[in-house]
């Protein structure tokens, strides 16, 4: 069993859609604790920073301009088990490919604009976290 935090994004999509509210109810039924939160928008330069770890693919740079395009809500969520139960309730990355029931296949729009972000690892949940909340900011 992997640790009990995660982190996830509403993206820009998903929020200018007004589905943060829906999305935030889905993840509360299915057991996660919502232990911080902030609605704000990346500046390009964030964006990057936040997404550095892709800087030689092909995307970033359209990915970097899609996370800057709007508001944001960036969560710090508990459960036991929470990487592995948020990867799938959020579904797959594509979301015609995505399971039915999930975040992604209810309101991603597509593969790019797939609605919300997922830690992938315990590790990256931390970092992921720490990028956006202090340890204060939790609760």
């Amino acid at each position: 069993m992997s640790g009990k935090t995660t982190f996830t994004m509403i993206k820009p999509d998903a929020f200018e859609a007004n589905h943060s509210g829906a999305i935030i109810k889905i993840i509360e039924e299915a057991g996660f604790e919502i232990k911080a939160a902030k609605l704000t928008k990346l500046s390009a330069e964030r964006a990057g920073q936040f997404y550095e770890v892709h800087k030689e693919r092909p995307f970033y740079d359209h990915l970097v301009n899609y996370m800057s395009s709007g508001a944001i809500i960036a969560m710090v969520l508990e459960k036991q088990n929470a990487v592995e139960d948020f990867r799938k309730l959020i579904g797959a990355t594509n979301p015609a490919e995505a399971a039915e029931g999930t975040i992604r296949k209810l309101f991603a729009k597509s593969i790019e604009a797939n609605a919300i972000h997922g830690s992938d690892s315990d590790e990256n949940a931390a970092i992921e976290a720490s990028f956006f909340f202090s340890k204060t900011e939790r609760f």
